[in-house]
């Protein structure tokens, strides 16, 4: 993704000099394999306890340093929140009629807390409707890319313009609807709106990628279907040593996810992405 040029967003809030210490009287999990656990426990709904319990987890803030590498995924993840800024913008008064009013984006480590709870960077970005901000541990990009097999800059791309999807739900009420629907549904129904949910997220973010075409290099799109793909609910359960179970899925499976990803790419279109009336997903 071509990004030379672009200025950073304003609207980034950098928190990642607090961060949490390992504590834990036994022996350790690797911070890529503390990362690995949490990721899949995230995107596959699975109870990930007792293998937490089996080393150390983040405690206690202390100050830490801010290393080069990381300097340059803050400076890639501002870059790609002003190109959702850009995009939204236009598109709001264009397909809906409304003002867009963008998200703040949380750049932090290890651990943080939100109005929506605490929560690991492992378990990967994630948007909060109570405060209209999404938080991000830029060490998940490694986890995408090292260990769940979705590499490319245009695939931590993806996974940025989901999460600022999600805000795109809940300025257009969404959120706050299927919140109230999943809270008079059994846990299978809940589970199969949230799928609707994340698949919508994916197509809005291949709405936005059609909007950022001239800024694509060969690959791009790709990367961001092989990222879907790759977090998958089948796929990660797989990979959790487990046979899917699609009444548990929250994702939707890897076909679905770059399915819907790739009719928002096709069409530039929000009406496109209505995924809550569509009979088959």
């Amino acid at each position: 993704m071509r990004l030379r040029g672009i200025r950073g967003s304003r609207n980034v809030e950098d928190h990642r000099r607090q961060s949490g210490a390992r504590g834990g009287k036994t022996a350790p999990i690797g911070g890529v394999g503390l990362l690995v656990i949490l990721a899949i426990g995230y995107f596959a709904g699975i109870d990930v306890t007792p293998l937490l319990q089996q080393g150390g987890v983040p405690q206690q803030s202390q100050t830490r340093q801010v290393t080069a590498q990381e300097e340059r995924a803050a400076e890639f993840s501002s870059q790609v929140l002003s190109t959702t800024e850009q995009v939204w913008s236009q598109i709001f008064p264009q397909q809906v009629g409304l003002e867009y009013t963008p998200p703040t984006l949380v750049l932090y480590a290890d651990v943080t807390q939100s109005p929506c709870g605490g929560a690991s960077g492992a378990t990967g970005p994630f948007y909060c409707p109570a405060d209209k901000k999404a938080y991000l541990d830029t060490a998940f990009f490694a986890t995408l890319s090292s260990q769940l097999g979705a590499r490319g800059d245009f695939a931590a791309a993806y996974v940025i313009a989901h999460e600022v999807a999600h805000h795109v739900q809940n300025e257009l009420g969404i959120l706050g609807q299927v919140h109230q629907a999943r809270q008079r549904s059994s846990q299978t129904e809940a589970n199969a709106l949230t799928v609707r949910l994340e698949l919508q997220a994916d197509c809005l973010s291949g709405v936005w990628a059609r909007s950022v075409e001239g800024l694509l290099e060969p690959g791009d799109i790709e990367e961001a279907l092989n990222a879907a793909r790759m977090i998958g609910d089948d796929h990660l359960q797989k990979r959790a040593g487990r046979v899917p179970q699609p009444h548990t899925f929250t994702h939707g499976t890897s076909a679905q996810r770059a399915s819907w990803f790739g009719k928002g790419f096709q069409s530039g279109n929000i009406n496109t992405c209505d995924t809550f009336s569509a009979r088959r997903l």
